[in-house]
Protein backbone atom coordinates (compact mmCIF):
# COMPACT_ATOMS: atom_id res chain seq x y z
CA UNK A 1 0.00 0.00 0.00
CA UNK A 2 1.98 2.84 -1.08
CA UNK A 3 -1.10 5.49 -1.20
CA UNK A 4 -2.96 6.20 2.33
CA UNK A 5 -6.20 4.24 2.73
CA UNK A 6 -9.23 5.45 5.03
CA UNK A 7 -10.29 3.01 7.62
CA UNK A 8 -12.35 3.65 10.44
CA UNK A 9 -11.31 2.95 14.12
CA UNK A 10 -13.48 3.22 16.59
CA UNK A 11 -16.02 4.97 15.15
CA UNK A 12 -13.86 7.94 13.83
CA UNK A 13 -11.75 7.64 9.97
CA UNK A 14 -7.91 7.64 9.89
CA UNK A 15 -5.58 6.86 7.39
CA UNK A 16 -2.61 4.08 7.10
CA UNK A 17 -0.26 3.95 4.69
CA UNK A 18 2.38 1.40 4.65
CA UNK A 19 5.76 2.51 3.77
CA UNK A 20 8.58 -0.12 3.65
CA UNK A 21 8.61 -2.36 7.18
CA UNK A 22 6.61 0.60 8.73
CA UNK A 23 2.48 1.87 8.34
CA UNK A 24 2.01 4.98 9.26
CA UNK A 25 -1.21 6.10 11.10
CA UNK A 26 -2.70 9.16 10.55
CA UNK A 27 -5.95 11.69 10.91
CA UNK A 28 -7.50 14.40 8.66
CA UNK A 29 -7.30 17.85 10.10
CA UNK A 30 -8.42 20.82 8.22
CA UNK A 31 -7.69 19.04 4.84
CA UNK A 32 -4.34 17.62 5.42
CA UNK A 33 -3.20 14.31 7.14
CA UNK A 34 -1.60 14.41 10.44
CA UNK A 35 0.17 11.34 11.23
CA UNK A 36 0.11 10.05 14.77
CA UNK A 37 2.32 7.20 14.83
CA UNK A 38 4.42 4.51 12.84
CA UNK A 39 3.96 1.35 13.68
CA UNK A 40 6.55 -1.51 12.23
CA UNK A 41 4.67 -4.16 10.53
CA UNK A 42 6.31 -6.56 12.07
CA UNK A 43 4.96 -5.75 15.90
CA UNK A 44 1.54 -6.77 14.81
CA UNK A 45 0.16 -9.96 15.52
CA UNK A 46 0.31 -12.49 12.63
CA UNK A 47 -3.10 -12.52 11.12
CA UNK A 48 -2.94 -8.54 11.45
CA UNK A 49 0.11 -8.40 8.99
CA UNK A 50 -1.62 -11.32 6.87
CA UNK A 51 -4.36 -8.85 6.45
CA UNK A 52 -1.86 -6.23 5.47
CA UNK A 53 -0.38 -8.26 3.02
CA UNK A 54 -3.87 -8.83 1.56
CA UNK A 55 -4.74 -5.40 1.26
CA UNK A 56 -7.75 -6.46 3.66
CA UNK A 57 -8.25 -3.25 5.79
CA UNK A 58 -11.68 -4.54 7.32
CA UNK A 59 -10.15 -7.18 8.93
CA UNK A 60 -11.10 -7.27 12.41
CA UNK A 61 -7.56 -8.47 13.46
CA UNK A 62 -5.90 -5.62 11.90
CA UNK A 63 -8.57 -2.98 12.67
CA UNK A 64 -8.12 -3.98 16.64
CA UNK A 65 -4.01 -3.87 16.38
CA UNK A 66 -4.48 -0.10 15.25
CA UNK A 67 -6.93 1.33 17.13
CA UNK A 68 -4.50 -0.24 20.46
CA UNK A 69 -2.11 2.42 18.56
CA UNK A 70 -4.89 4.64 18.79
CA UNK A 71 -5.75 4.47 22.23
CA UNK A 72 -2.29 4.57 23.16
CA UNK A 73 -1.86 7.44 21.04
CA UNK A 74 -4.45 9.33 23.45
CA UNK A 75 -3.30 7.89 26.63
CA UNK A 76 0.37 9.75 26.10
CA UNK A 77 -1.84 13.05 24.91
CA UNK A 78 -0.92 12.77 21.19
Amino acid sequence: MSESTTIELGGEEYQVQREGDALKLGRQVGGDTVWLDDVQVGSLPGPAQEALARGDHADQTLRTALLGVVQAEVNRGG
